[in-house]
């Protein structure tokens, strides 16, 4: 009876769980908090959430890869094979960040592994080769003994990442390999999860760029064309995603994660996720939320700054009206942008040609059914789709880590630096102007379109109650945009 029980518990996803999924449930449900409770952002917040929730139970037929080749990681020696062909490898039913190296593993359960035993959190026979890359040094490290086996620590290994049959191993112990060589093939009958194939939309950088070209077809370039100075403010709060990418490598992240850290500044979430996906993927899932969550908290840090750096005087500012700006004019600077900014940042090319390809299809005025699609359900399809891909990332083992906590911590010091600095521009501007700008419209230097130009209406009518700037605040939110955007393309040139 005793048996029969506990192969029953065996059975259920209740033998999975551990103490980084029940802690995620926590982060869950503070997510779903502030999307439904507090209306932070909830067209994101909640797929993000859900997304997160499915990642940390132990789900079949969700995450799962299709099984299909394995290959090298790096190139190196094979020094060890843990597979033959018939086998069959069973990942375990939970989603877990494997260990890359033999010295990250425990010993006794690197043993446990090898000898191909069912492991909880590894599965069984999931362990296939471990390589000796030609980077590594052994001699300088003292070689451990696993099951008859020498390995050293910076060995790397070679995991499987799909269940499957073992139908071929191409690759013998003592071989050089190259990275990407084929060393065994695997196959199931079954494939792979949902969301492994959308998930695909973030790997293989579509989601964004369709993001970008809804954000096209919904925003008006008017109020930036009719005052382009203001141009310089959506320029200024770049600052805040250099600043941070500065400040980010003092924390010993490297300088391609440290870029993807820093666009965070820029609260622009497609464009974290596009750049994080190139440059730092392994950090893809806390940059995400992290640039969503302060994009939904921006009526909350944005004032404190805001009032920190003006004056009542300065908050009290009426700036003139705004000229009509013809159809033309929209068209010509769509047109122009996109040349200039492909021609300067060409990595910059999926975000600005989608973006103004979206703004085309609205100031045209004769694709007005191609425009509303592109403005609501491709928008809202997409933007489902890329909600719950980013959350599915946020497994336990990924996302409590220290590296997190230091991702949130930057980033609010990105997006505050980031909104002083479009402030303190409109501040250096009024200085050589007779026409005074409102330094409360610098804050929408952030690409966060609309909310952070409705942040400087806000708190613009609190200092006088007939003062209206929202229209004057679209224009460096939209320059924003267009800022980010480029700012990514120069991390991408730079550091891919």
């Amino acid at each position: 009876m005793y048996e029969q029980l506990q192969e029953l518990y065996l059975n259920t996803g209740f033998s999975s769980l551990d103490w980084r999924m029940l802690a995620m449930w926590l982060v869950v449900l503070v997510l779903l908090y502030l999307a439904i409770y507090k209306k932070f952002e909830p067209l994101l917040l909640v797929p993000i959430a859900f997304g997160a929730m499915l990642a940390n139970l132990p789900t079949q037929g969700v995450v799962n890869q299709p099984a299909t080749m394995v290959r090298s990681p790096s190139d190196g020696t094979l020094v060890a094979s843990f597979i033959e062909e018939g086998y069959y490898v069973e990942l375990s039913p939970a989603v877990h960040r494997m260990p890359t190296t033999v010295g990250a593993m425990d010993p006794i359960q690197l043993e446990q592994v090898v000898r191909g035993e069912s492991v909880d959190g590894f599965g069984s026979h999931t362990l296939l080769y471990i390589i000796r890359p030609e980077t590594a040094a052994p001699a300088t490290e003292a070689p451990l003994e696993i099951a008859g086996y020498s390995l050293y620590p910076s060995d790397e290994i070679i995991w499987a990442d799909a269940d499957g049959r073992v139908v071929a191993t191409n690759s013998k112990v003592g071989q050089n390999v190259l990275q990407g060589a084929s060393l065994a093939e695997l196959y199931s009958k079954h494939s792979g999860g949902i969301f492994y194939y959308i998930n695909l939309g973030i790997l293989l950088e579509i989601f964004p760029p369709l993001i970008f070209l809804g954000v096209g077809a919904l925003t008006d370039f008017g109020p930036l064309i009719a005052r382009p100075r203001t141009l310089l403010l959506g320029g200024a709060a770049q600052f805040g995603v250099f600043g941070t990418f500065i400040g980010a490598q003092y924390l010993n992240f490297s300088q391609q994660s440290s870029a993807a850290i820093g666009i965070i500044g820029g609260a622009d979430g497609p464009t974290s996720i596009f750049l994080a996906n190139a440059l730092a993927p392994e950090l893809l899932a806390p940059i995400a939320v992290a640039a969503y969550s302060y994009m939904a908290l921006v009526p909350v840090i944005q004032p404190p700054v805001m009032h920190l750096l003006t004056t009542e005087k300065e908050r009290k500012i009426r700036m003139k009206s705004l000229r009509k700006v013809s159809r033309l004019e929209k068209l010509v600077f769509a047109v122009v942008s996109t040349i200039a900014c492909i021609l300067l940042v060409p990595p910059a090319s999926p975000l600005i040609g989608m973006l103004m390809f979206g703004n085309v299809l609205r100031e045209c005025k004769v694709t007005e059914r191609l425009s509303k699609t592109a403005q609501n359900e491709l928008i809202n399809l997409v933007t489902i789709f890329l909600g719950a891909s980013v959350g599915i990332t946020m497994t336990g083992d990924h996302f409590l880590r220290y590296q997190t906590l230091s991702i949130l911590l930057l980033g609010v010091i990105a997006f505050a630096i980031a909104t002083a600095s479009g402030i303190l521009m409109a501040k250096t501007m009024n200085l050589f102007s007779k026409n005074k700008i409102n330094p409360l419209i610098g804050s929408a230097g952030v690409s966060a379109v609309p909310m952070a130009a409705r942040v400087s209406q806000v708190e613009g009518q609190k200092a006088d109650p007939n003062n209206f700037l929202l229209m004057h605040a679209m224009g460096p939110n939209v320059a924003g945009v267009i800022g980010t955007a480029l700012v990514a393309g120069y991390f991408l040139n730079m550091l891919s």
